[in-house]
């Protein structure tokens, strides 16, 4: 799968003041991302695919196929912690133009380690497409263990994780005894230039929808083993990277994209809008890195 190494960017769905989908901003998105992304990564956690409707996920999915300016490939997210509604969502999804699904751990219920490999084994079997898993602890409450990933490895349908534990220790276990085609994915973009040093192969990043350009010139130094300029490109990112989350994802992303022009920064319900504090914070901020 080496078509998705790099930098995968969780995109954001552009909503309009009414709170529809904006799919001329979700167009203007996708040519903005372009610069610099490898792959799109469609209705994950950054998309708020918990707010949107079965048919707005898939009529954001085939609109993101038919306008794909570079013929990016495509990461389709589907998860949660009813694993037969999961399954039934795979048979629902019309995967053609997608090349791997991003399924986020069981959150809230938390399992057990043997719970989530059934869970995950479960999606693997029914789903036409390989599977990434998704490890977000401080979002799903519960963690895939490097024992765990490393027992998911093994499935034939199951080629890489989506690391966001930041925990490097256990990356670094996972790095040293996965498969040698399993794809390691730093889930924290303060931790990409890290995981490229011991063995991740790219980044499913929140950032790269506003500064797509800075991820492609870190991969580039990162791939060339130059982790000195590629952690020169990380550090613009340092000071930004904090107030993203302070108020909720997508929330400082989405203002952020709307500083740059492009998107407007809705988010629907339970989140808010950037208070005026973050608001001026992240202005600041975005104005001043070069893209």
């Amino acid at each position: 799968m080496k078509k998705l190494y790099g930098t995968g960017v969780a995109l954001v769905t552009p909503f309009t003041e009414t709170l529809e989908v904006d799919f001329k901003a979700l167009k203007k998105l996708l040519q903005h991302t372009a610069k610099g992304v490898d792959y799109y990564v469609v209705m994950g956690t950054t998309g708020e695919a918990a707010t949107c409707s079965e048919e707005e996920k898939n009529k954001v999915l085939e609109f993101v196929k038919e306008n794909n300016p570079n013929k990016l490939p495509i990461v389709y997210g589907i998860g949660g912690n009813n694993t037969q509604h999961v399954v039934q969502s795979l048979k629902s999804t019309d995967f053609r133009g997608v090349s791997a699904l991003l399924s986020v751990s069981p959150y809230y219920s938390k399992p057990s380690q043997e719970g989530i490999i059934r869970h995950f084994n479960t999606i693997a079997d029914q789903c036409p497409i390989p599977v990434i898993l998704y490890n977000v602890p401080s979002r799903t409450s519960s963690n895939l263990t490097a024992d765990t990933t490393l027992r998911l490895a093994e499935h034939h349908n199951i080629i890489g994780i989506k690391e966001a534990s930041a925990n490097l220790e256990q990356c670094m276990k996972i790095s040293k005894y996965m498969p040698k085609d399993f794809l390691l994915l730093s889930g924290d973009d303060m931790q990409t230039v890290a995981m490229y040093s011991v063995g991740a192969k790219g980044v499913i990043s929140v950032l790269a929808n506003a500064f797509p350009v800075v991820f492609r010139k870190m991969k580039e130094y990162a791939f060339a083993g130059d982790y000195s300029k590629a952690s020169q490109q990380l550090f613009k990112l340092l000071e930004i990277n904090g107030p993203m989350y302070i108020e909720g994802n997508p929330v400082g992303i989405k203002y952020a994209l709307e500083v740059l022009g492009v998107c407007q920064a809705h988010v629907r319900l339970p989140l808010a809008e950037a208070s005026a504090e973050l608001q001026a914070r992240i202005r600041e901020l975005a104005t001043d890195i070069k893209k």
